[in-house]
């Protein structure tokens, strides 16, 4: 398997922080690597090779056979990971790896794109460089900053966009009455309807927006709580069509079976509403649209 692959190799973060984690303050062979992992040989050497283009890893070939250790930047990775700071492993991530490094910066410069436009836009960015880009890499690399926060994928369309932490603005409210109109008139004019599902609104402001769905979810519990008469949430049945998406909500969270670091990675397809004094809600109203937003103190 060549060290100078062009694209990104289709390998998870659990398993980076597996190998990284497995090299740390010990020298391994990849055959120890492949007992340590419980993994084929071949799926040993991409991840290796994977963790050594992003410094991760280093490797020493005064022996019979290649051993490999944990690098300064693999321990800052280890650390980020114990510590659940995602945007710092994100951070490393962009810095260390050519392949992310670009997709970060390309998708900056888009605001949001799909899977085909973000791709031809890498291609030209990597034109003369020895890297490239393939459908599944971007995937690769769309599943790593998903999962890191990094970037969100609009559940109902599949675009892709940067995710900003101070990404809800003081006309918050404005904004999303311009969401609720333009789903509203999407509905069709014999189809208007008073109830808009939460996750659909929650997906499209996002993505105008930027911001995290968790900072929707609780501008969105401040506005109501702000305009109680004005904004109503309501809940909705099990079989709801609120909470189908085509595609699902990518999580991750620090898992240590058996001593070892690694994170539990996990693929939500069900959209969740807004939860509010252990109720959960998935529609919206609006009653009036005279409403006011005050940022909450954070």
């Amino acid at each position: 398997m060549s060290d100078e692959r062009p694209t990104v190799r289709p390998v998870t973060l659990s398993r980076m922080a597996e190998l990284t984690h497995a090299c740390e303050g010990v020298s391994r062979s990849t055959e120890d690597l492949e007992d340590e992992l419980d993994v084929s040989h071949r799926r040993a050497r991409e991840t290796i090779l994977e963790a050594k283009r992003i410094s991760l890893l280093e490797e020493d070939n005064s022996g019979e056979e290649p051993v490999y250790t944990t690098t300064d930047v693999g321990l800052s990775f280890l650390s980020a990971i114990r510590d659940e700071d995602w945007h710092q492993v994100s951070t490393i991530l962009e810095t260390r790896s050519p392949h992310y490094g670009t997709f970060i910066e390309v998708l900056g410069d888009l605001e949001n794109a799909g899977l085909d436009t973000l791709l031809a836009q890498l291609e030209e960015a990597r034109e003369f460089s020895p890297y490239s880009y393939n459908q599944t890499s971007v995937e690769v690399l769309g599943d790593w900053a998903e999962r890191l926060v990094r970037v969100q994928r609009n559940a109902f369309t599949g675009n892709y966009y940067l995710t900003d932490q101070a990404a809800i603005p003081t006309n918050f409210h404005y904004l999303l009455l311009g969401v609720y109109d333009d789903l509203e008139e999407r509905a069709g004019v014999d189809l208007r309807q008073r109830y808009l599902s939460i996750p659909r609104l929650r997906e499209e402001t996002c993505e105008r927006l930027g911001c995290t769905r968790d900072d929707f979810n609780q501008a969105l519990l401040d506005l109501c709580q702000q305009n109680v008469g004005k904004l109503e949430l309501s809940g909705a049945p099990m079989d709801t069509a609120a909470k189908d998406a085509a595609l699902g909500i990518k999580r991750i969270a620090l898992s240590e079976e058996d001593g070892l670091v690694s994170t539990s990675q996990s693929t939500q397809q069900v959209m969740a509403g807004v939860e509010q004094y252990g109720k959960k809600y998935y529609y919206l109203a609006v009653h009036d649209r005279d409403i006011e937003y005050t940022q909450e103190a954070t």
